[in-house]
């Protein structure tokens, strides 16, 4: 199932999942759902509950059945739910989640471009969520730096509070993953000699274009992902290129934070970001960013100038 968050013009953003090409309004179907499920504001977080993504996964069932062998039904239980996609602005899938934590050097690749070493323990920092942007909205370069980079990443998304996880059950904590983009200014990562301010500038952080629950990727450990850069490709590898594990990184991390729901794991990125291209390439004004990794998705990015 895809989650998502989505506006129709300048209305308050909505959750919803993906029906075929459609967007399914939860809130506006919440009549179908037992009725204690969901609160009376409905947010991504609380999808992402595991008693409630059941629901919602068995919603979507009846309504693919109902649209295959009864349609005048299926418009019916539907009425005002329904969007195409090309109708609405689909924005970040959260925007408020509790931790969002980044793995640094988790493929030997990027380590080795960079000249360091393979971490022996994850490597560990945090991102704020005022950074957040969704698919199409603009990554702005700061007036205060001139090496703007950009970082492909697998993103776990939490789905169930837990501390202290053992490895072989960290997959019953994740609801499910999306796509990030690491944005980094680079000349800050020096000046600052760490990499908070770097990397959680205002729109540093593009996420989507949706979640996509775990069952529909059985194997998230061996995913192609790509970043191009107006149509160039900077970025190609597969997840299965990471040091740390997805259970690996999720156990390790639970005995420093207690999780909830809606809170983001970025995992990593391979080589080939600008700042190790020979000579070095960074972000400019105009720029169109693609990241896609298989079985969520695209997402896409323009870049311009802060005013």
């Amino acid at each position: 199932m895809k989650l998502l968050t989505f506006a129709l013009k300048e209305n308050e953003p909505q959750v919803g999942f993906l029906l075929d090409k459609q967007i399914v309004d939860i809130a506006a179907c919440r009549a179908l759902l037992p009725k204690s499920l969901l609160p009376e504001k409905i947010t991504m977080k609380a999808l992402l509950e595991p008693i409630v993504l059941e629901e919602l996964m068995r919603l979507r069932e009846r309504l693919l059945k109902m649209k295959a062998t009864a349609f005048l039904d299926f418009e019916k239980a539907t009425k005002g739910a329904l969007y195409e996609v090309e109708e609405v602005q689909i924005k970040a899938p959260l925007y408020d989640p509790q931790k969002i934590i980044c793995l640094g050097r988790n493929y030997a690749e990027h380590a080795k471009e960079g000249g360091a070493e393979v971490p022996k323990t994850p490597m560990i920092w945090g991102k704020f969520s005022s950074a957040i942007i969704g698919h199409k909205e603009a990554i702005i370069l700061p007036k205060i730096s001139k090496k703007v980079d950009v970082e492909i990443e697998l993103v776990i998304v939490i789905g169930k509070e837990g501390k202290h996880i053992p490895e072989e059950k960290a997959f019953e904590y994740i609801a499910g993953f999306t796509i990030g983009n690491d944005v980094s200014a680079r000349d800050y990562q020096y000046i600052d000699k760490q990499f908070t301010r770097a990397k959680t500038m205002d729109t540093f952080c593009p996420l989507g274009p949706w979640i996509v629950t775990k069952e529909e990727i059985p194997a998230p450990q061996n995913l192609n992902i790509e970043l191009q850069v107006n149509g160039k490709t900077w970025q190609k590898s597969n997840t299965s290129k990471m040091i740390f594990s997805i259970p690996y990184i999720v156990s390790y991390l639970s005995h420093s934070f207690t999780f909830q729901p809606g809170d983001l794991i970025f995992t990593g990125t391979p080589s080939g970001v600008g700042h190790y291209q020979k000579p070095p390439v960074y972000l400019k004004e105009g720029d169109i960013v693609t990241l896609t990794i298989e079985g969520i998705g695209t997402l896409e990015n323009p870049v311009r100038s802060e005013e």
